[in-house]
Order: structure tokens, then sequence, then C-alpha cells
């Protein structure tokens, strides 16, 4: 039974080889073509064979039917002169033979035959037998030779069947030497007494010179004959055959002689050809006219013609072949440099690939399916069964399970699409696919899926967990988070503290990046040390870390948690040798106390982050209603300064700056102001932060630059004007080209602007900064340093850039004259200006005192209430005029 499968298997996949082949369609092709050739040129020589043999037998026929119409004219007047002279004897009611004798026998009667026979040139002329035969008279001859004819057949059925009256008979001539066709006609007395015959005769030459005259073509003949088969004449003339009866043979042959009119064709009883043969009777003699011509002659020109076509068979026969083998060469050749390409392909692929037919028998293997499991390329090859292969692969190891319930499987799903990962047993996924074909079987690639599951589970974790500190992500988080809101109706609560780093930005500006990543790391690890392992801990971004506190919502725990998680962080880090203090401020939201809703306790839980800050840092607070409102506040005012600049609500100020040596204004500090239409003056400390962390410092100092610069072009002698430049307007790279294109449209020399930087400017980015600085330097634009002294205060700044000037904060000015004031400072900073060439403003100057000892500290200028607050434009002009007139 399992032979007998296998045989019809192979079978089929055998009908289906040669059925999908296209070399085999075009193989079959060529011979469909050729076949139909040679059937086509067989029935057109057979078609051309059948009309040479009917137009034979229509020239047969036409032949006959003249020859028949011929002699039935002549042989009509042949037997007028023996019916004439038939009724000259009858006339003469001679009632015996002995009377018809005498008077017939005289010279009288021999005039008679011989007016009526002039003009014949038959072989004896008319005769005139008696009843005994003997020849009594004759056209012809007188007096008549003793010749009897008693013998003859012909007279002897004359004489005893009355019915018959007329005889045709080749006999030997009496008159003559050779044969002769002798014509007799009974005579009858008036009662039916036979009293002799009169007859005539010719020769069988004499009708075979007239056939001759027909033109017949070699290999014919024409004869006439007796309608009893006896041959009288024949062309070509055979003399034995001459009176010999051929009414004999077939009922074909004999059909010739017995019908009025015959076409066929037969063995001829001459010469043993086939031939055509044609035959008509006449109509008033017992004689019958055949022509035949042999069947070879008939078809000599349709043996020309066969030979052409046979030829020309021949040669298209062979085009074709030539034409086949060339296409056939073309295809064999393109299908090999395929099958290369395709073994090259296959071969270099990295899946392993498998197709099997509907049989289960494999049909292609590449090479990295036998690598891949360590497979002996003499058992897994094209013609072996599915089961074979997978046996081989367990009796090899790179197989485990049972085979026959694993093949039943893939078998029963063979119809659709499979896909699955298994592991081998050193460890390696292998993904199989299998994937039905048309024909019934399948594809299966096996594909080395290790290192892609490994990444996607690398992605997988890179996508929900911080690859700084591997805590879980504001993804994961969230994720998380929705688990919990979900669990609140089950009465579990939860707590979410955001936790800030609180003065981190400093540290990695300071410090550089990679003691920053040091730095949240250990805050990750000591994060992970105040919490259970119910709880999560995640880094939002930057230095914001959230810890979800899960089954409580009790204040006084949340406090000793956030208590200790301030304790924890606040002990010094050693990051690569250097003891970092940190500290930060913690915002804590607690569901569902704060609310249900995600976004909402995320957003709550960040407005309580910003209140701890808000309220000094380094400390914690539990979300409260009015912070809602001030964030409420925020967003308002932050829609309202989008609107100031294009509303026209901004004012720029003027402060003047004194030089306390002579006591003559020298500048003024450009200071933005903004009106609002419905809270009035706003002040610069609550709106310029906002600008600066919106992005809007931009576009407004932008806008300051211009009005300044515009503004103190009209002012008088070379009073500078002084504009501050935020660290947001150096982030731009542009302010060298926007700082020259307000020169150019205001017409103010650049030696009367003063641009006011701080130190936060250096210290987030000191090269580009520097590079910055230098390139306003070039444009002859003064630069002075702001608010020195009250942050990350580097003297390598003013080693590595000589600015111009160097402004005093008034925190160190208001105290002055006071005991343990900042007299020293001040005077330190002044003394350090001096030498590096630099002038000195103090900030804040609002009494008589402070401008004393600011002038015997050898400080350059001042600025405060003491001399005038910041004042509009229009004001200002006011002053500098009433300055300059009390000064002259």
């Amino acid at each position: 039974m399992s032979t007998s499968i296998r045989f019809k298997a192979r079978m089929r996949a055998l009908v289906r080889h040669w059925g999908g082949a296209p070399l085999t369609w075009l193989i079959v092709g060529g011979f469909v073509l050729m076949a139909a050739t040679a059937i086509g040129t067989a029935l057109t020589v057979d078609r051309f064979r059948r009309s040479a043999i009917e137009s034979g037998r229509d020239s047969l026929e036409s032949t006959v039917r003249l020859l028949a119409r011929h002699f039935d004219r002549e042989f009509a007047d042949f037997s007028a002169l023996q019916k004439s002279i038939i009724a000259e004897l009858e006339s003469r009611d001679i009632d015996s033979p002995d009377t018809f004798r005498s008077e017939m026998a005289t010279l009288a009667m021999h005039e008679v035959l011989r007016a009526k026979a002039s003009g014949w040139s038959d072989v004896a002329g008319a005769n005139v037998f008696d009843s005994n035969g003997v020849l009594i008279n004759s056209s012809k001859y007188w007096p008549v030779a003793d010749i009897k004819i008693s013998d003859r057949g012909y007279f002897n059925r004359l004489k005893n069947d009355p019915a018959s009256q007329q005889e045709v008979e080749v006999v030997p001539g009496r008159f003559g030497s050779g044969q002769a066709i002798v014509f007799a006609r009974r005579i009858s007395g008036p009662r039916g007494e036979f009293l002799g015959v009169v007859s005539r005769a010719i020769t069988p030459d004499l009708l075979e010179e007239f056939f001759a005259s027909t033109g017949l073509s070699g290999e014919s003949s024409i004869a006439m004959h007796h309608q009893n088969g006896q041959l009288l004449a024949r062309v070509p003339h055979v003399e034995a055959m001459i009176g010999q009866n051929f009414h004999r043979g077939s009922a074909e042959q004999m059909a010739v002689f017995d019908r009025p009119f015959v076409t066929t064709q037969l063995a001829s009883p001459v010469d043993g050809k086939d031939r055509l043969v044609a035959s008509q009777m006449l109509t008033d003699e017992p004689l019958v006219v055949v022509a035949t011509r042999t069947l070879d002659a008939t078809l000599v020109t349709w043996r020309t013609q066969t030979k052409f076509f046979v030829a020309v068979a021949v040669v298209s026969i062979l085009l074709l072949v030539l034409t086949l083998y060339l296409i056939f060469r073309q295809m064999t050749r393109r299908l090999s440099i395929e099958k290369q390409r395709l073994d090259t392909a296959m071969n270099t692929m990295t899946q392993g690939l498998l197709m099997f037919d509907q049989d289960e028998r494999l049909i292609v293997c590449n090479r990295r399916y036998i690598e891949m499991y360590g497979l002996s390329a003499d058992v897994v090859k094209p013609g072996a069964y599915f089961r074979d292969v997978i046996k081989h692969r367990h009796d090899t190891g790179s197989f485990s399970g049972d085979v026959d319930s694993y093949c039943d499987g893939i078998l029963a799903a063979v119809g659709r699409l499979q896909s699955s990962v298994v592991e081998t047993r050193d460890g390696r996924l292998i993904e199989v696919r299998n994937q039905p074909s048309a024909s019934g079987g399948w594809l299966a690639t096996h594909e080395d899926v290790t290192e892609r599951v490994r990444a996607d589970e690398r992605i997988a974790h890179m996508a929900h967990y911080d690859a700084l500190t591997d805590l879980p992500n504001r993804v994961l988080m969230r994720g998380h988070l929705e688990r919990r809101v979900a669990e609140l109706a089950e009465g579990k609560p939860f707590a979410i503290l955001y936790i800030d780093v609180d003065e981190f930005k400093g540290v990695n500006d300071s410090l550089g990046h990679e003691i920053g990543d040091e730095l949240l790391r250990q805050v990750a690890n000591r994060l992970r040390s105040c919490v259970g392992p119910h709880d999560l801990v995640a880094r939002l971004g930057g230095d914001e870390f959230a810890v979800i506190k899960a089954d409580t919502g009790d204040r006084a725990e949340l406090t000793v948690l956030a208590d200790q998680i301030l304790k924890t962080l606040r002990a010094p880090v050693n990051c690569k040798g250097q003891e970092i203090p940190i500290d930060a401020s913690i915002g804590i939201a607690i569901a569902p106390e704060h609310g249900d809703n995600l976004d909402e306790l995320l957003k709550r839980a960040d407005l309580a982050m910003y209140a701890a800050k808000s309220d000094g840092r380094r400390t914690f607070r539990f979300f409260a209603a009015e912070y809602d409102a001030k964030v409420r506040q925020r967003r308002q005012l932050d829609f309202d300064l989008r609107q100031a600049l294009a509303n026209s609500e901004f004012e720029v100020h003027y402060q003047p700056l004194v030089d306390l040596a002579a006591n003559v204004v020298t500048g003024c500090e450009a200071l933005l102001r903004w009106h609002h239409p419905e809270r009035g003056m706003v002040s610069p400390a609550e709106f310029i932060p906002l600008a600066e962390e919106t992005g809007l410092i931009g576009e407004i100092g932008e806008w300051v630059l211009k009005q300044a610069c515009t503004e103190a072009a009209n002012w008088p002698g070379q009073i500078r004007v002084a504009v501050n430049v935020s660290p947001v307007q150096f982030r731009s790279k542009t302010l060298a080209l926007k700082v020259a294109a307000a020169l150019n449209e205001s017409g103010l020399a650049p030696g009367r602007l003063e641009l006011e930087v701080t130190e936060t400017v250096l210290i987030r980015d000191d090269e580009e900064a520097l590079t910055i600085l230098q390139q306003l330097r070039e444009l002859g634009v003064r630069i002075a340093l702001d608010d020195f002294g009250t942050g990350y205060s580097s003297l390598s700044y003013l080693h590595r850039f000589p600015f111009d000037k160097i402004k005093i904060d008034r925190s160190f000015i208001s105290d002055i004259g006071e005991p343990e004031d900042s007299s020293p400072i001040v005077q330190a900073v002044v003394h350090m200006a001096a030498a590096r060439h630099m002038a000195t403003t103090a900030e804040g100057v609002e009494t008589e005192a402070q401008r004393e000892i600011l002038r015997r500290l050898g400080c350059s200028q001042m600025q405060g209430y003491l001399f005038s607050p910041a004042i509009p434009a229009s004001r200002l002009k006011r002053l500098l005029s009433a300055h300059q007139a009390s000064a002259a």
C-alpha cells in the first residue's frame, strides 16, 4: 500500500512538473506545430490527389461521351445502307429462300447494290448471303466469289433467332487479310421466314486510327467493345486481344458492359494496372466505348505537387525544429542563469527556506536551513518527505518533541498561514512561518530571531524604563497609575509624590553632565531605598522623579515618607571624588482625596511641587485648592503677555547713571515696563521670568533694543544707553546680527550702546557665550557684567573677556555705612575692576551717605532713587536738559 501511494505521489509530482514547466510547454507546442504541419500537408496532398483523380475521371467521361456521340452518328449512317437494301429486297415480296436466291443473284441487283454502297470504304462492301450462308451478290464484286459464312456465329444467331435482327462480331476476314468487324442484319420473308443476311464489314484499324486521332496521353487507352464484352478495337493496339471477351471478372468490370454509362476505378484485365475507367453504350448499336487511364499517369502532376508540398513541409518542420532548438537553448541558458541567481539568493538568505509540494515532498531547500540545524545535505534534499526531514532533525538533536504529533499539527493547518517562535536546545529562538502555496503545498521559513527578540525586549525595556537610572519612565508610570485609578473603586487609595532635585541645573552646568548623570543615578538609588515592594519609583525626565505610594491616603504616613525622602537625599553625594550636597522639593497628591482623574492628579502633584519650590525649596507640600488659582492666574498672565506686544502695552523707562566724580549723567539704563489695561503696571519681577520661560523674551528684548537705540540717538552729547540682554537671547546665536540691525536702523553710534549680561549667560556655555560677546565687541558695542557677585561668580570670566564695566548688585549697597557692612566687598570689586581697566557702577543708591562712601571707595558710577527712578522717555528728556543747565 505504501509503495502504491508513493508511486501515485511521484506520478502526480511528475504531471505537475511537466504541466508547470515553460520549457515543457514550448516542446509540446513545437511538436503540436510540427504535427499540425505534417497533418496539414498530408490533408492537402490527399485533397490534391482526390482532385487529380476527379479531374482524370472528368477527362475520361468527356472523352467517352464525345466518342459515343460521334460513333452514334457514324453507325447510324453505316446501318442506313443495310436498312435500305433490306427494304429494297423485302419490297419484292419474296416468300421463299429459293426465290430470294434466284432474284438476288443477278447483275441487275449487283448494280443496285453498287449504287447504294457507293462512297463507303468498308472491307467488302455490302454483301448478300442466302439462307445457307452462301454469298449470292455484292456491291463490290461481280461475279461473286465462292464464299460461305454458314460457320460464322453471327450468321447462325440471325438464322436461328427470329428476334435477333442485327449482329456485330469480329471475325477473320474472307474478303481480305486480317480481321474484320462484321455488321450483319437479317432478311426475313413476309411471314418472318429466314431468307438470308446483308452484311458489311470494317477493319479495326479504321476505328483505331480515329481513336489515335483524339490525342491520347501516355498510359491511356480507348477501346470499342460489343456489349457482350468482345473487344472490337483498341488503342494502343494489341492484336492478340482483338476478339477476346472481357465480360468477366469483378462486378465493377462487368458493369462496364452492362450499364449505359460507367465511371470507376479497377485493375485492368489487359495490363493489371490500376486504371480509371469510363464507358458509354452507343444508342443504336450494341457497342460500348471504353476509355481508361492508369492511376499513375493520372497522378503524375499530383506527385510533382506532392513533392513540392512535402519539401515545403519538411523545410518548415526543420525551420521549426531549428527555431525551437534556438529558443530552447536560449531559455535553458536563461533558466540556468536565473537558477544560479535564485540559488545564490536563496543560499545567501539569512532565513532557512524549504518548499514542500502537496504530497509532502521537499522541492527546495537552501543552505542556510541545513547550516542552521547542522543537518546532512544527503538527507535533506529535494524529494525527501516532510516527516523524514523532521525525523532527521530529531535524530541530530535540533528538534525536541514528538515527530508525528508535530507533523500532524503542521499538515492539519497547511492551508493557512502559521507562525510560531520555538526555542532550540542551545537557547536560540527560531521563528517558523508556514505559508500555503497555490499548488497545495507550503513554503516554510526558519529565521533565527534570537537577536531581534532580545533587541525587541531591550527596546521594550527602553520604552518603559529610563536609560540613565533604569527606573520606570513616564510611560510605564502612567500605565501603573491607570491600574491604580481603576482600583479606587475597590477602596484602594494611593498617593503621587512629585520630586524635583533643587539646584540641579547649577550643578550640571558648573560641574558637567557626567557629574550630573552620576548624581541622578545616586538619587534614583536613594529613592528606591525609601519605598516598599508595592510602590513605584519613576524618573519623569531631567531632575524630576515620582513615587507612587500604594494603599495609603493617610497624610501622616505620607508626611513621614516625604521627610524620610528629604533626609535620605540631603546626605552629600560623592560623585567622582566630589562631595555634592543635594536637596529636593516634593509635591503630594492623594487619590481619591484630590481627584480620581489621572491627568488631574498628575497636574495637582506638579502644582504642589512648584508650591514647595515657591516656599523656599527643600520641603514638601500637599496639594491645596489655591494652587489651581495660581496656575490659572499664571496662565492668564501668559496669555496677556502674548497680547501685550501686539497691543503696544509695553513702555521703556530709563534710569540715569551718574558719574560719581563729575556728578554728571553719562548714560541711562533701559528698563521695560508693562502697563496692563486692567491690572495697571505689572512688576517686571512678575512677567520677565515668565517671558524667559515661554521664550517671548526674545521678541520682547529685540523690541526693547530697537526702542532704546532709537530714543538714545536723540539724546544730547555722548550719553550712552544700557540694555539688558537675557540668557534666552544669547542662545539664539543671532544676537550680534540683531544688534547690528538696531544700530543701523536708529543711526546710534555703536560706542553709545552698552549691553548688560549676567553671569548666568557665561555659566550655561561659556565658550559659546564668549564667542558671541566677542562678536558684539567687534561691532564696537560696550559690554557690562550685571549683578556681579550674586551668582556663581568666577574671576576667570574677567580674565578671559575684558568687560567694559562691572555692575555691583544692590544687595551689596543697601547696608553700606552700617556696622558689618559690605564695604570691603565693594572695595575689592572696585580695585579688581580698576586693575582690569573696567568701570564700576553701584546699583540701588538711595542716600547721600551711600554716594559719599562709594565715591571714597573709588566706584565710577551710581544709579538709584537718590538721583532718579526709572522714568519715561518724555520725562527723561526734560531731566537731561535741566541737569545740563544746572551743570553749566
